[in-house]
């Protein structure tokens, strides 16, 4: 690989190593971004049926069970609905704790390649 300065530097097998590493966060940091999507609209989705049971005068309202609704009695769903809600917020926390210690081991990655490649090596993306 050829530095700015025009010498050339090196790859030994560790770069490679931190090379891919990098690739393979990248594409996690990708993944979890998509996967947090998803589960903040589930979030919104839950707090939405919520909001809806909380206005209904009805005792049993209609749930969906894996692809089919049941009647169900409101203070069921309403426990089921809640529990929904903690396990969609747990989740999501978890993948935001996910995504910045991928932050952090990319960050710490740039920091070494770019010191040794300097502009040799782009791990920007555009």
């Amino acid at each position: 690989m050829q530095q700015a300065g025009g010498s050339e530097t090196e790859v030994t097998w560790e770069d490679q190593q931190n090379i891919n590493k990098f690739g393979r966060l990248n594409n996690r940091f990708h993944e979890l971004e998509d996967e947090i999507k998803i589960a903040k609209e589930a979030n919104e989705n839950i707090e939405d049926a919520s909001n809806e049971l909380i206005l209904t005068d009805e005792e049993v309202v209609r749930f969906q069970i894996g692809e089919v609704f049941a009647h169900v009695p409101k203070d069921e769903v309403e426990i089921r609905i809640e529990k929904m809600q903690q396990e969609t917020t747990i989740r999501l926390e978890k993948l935001e704790e996910e995504k910045e210690s991928i932050l952090a081991q990319m960050a710490e990655l740039k920091k070494i390649l770019y010191g040794k490649f300097k502009d040799s090596i782009n791990l920007e993306e555009d």
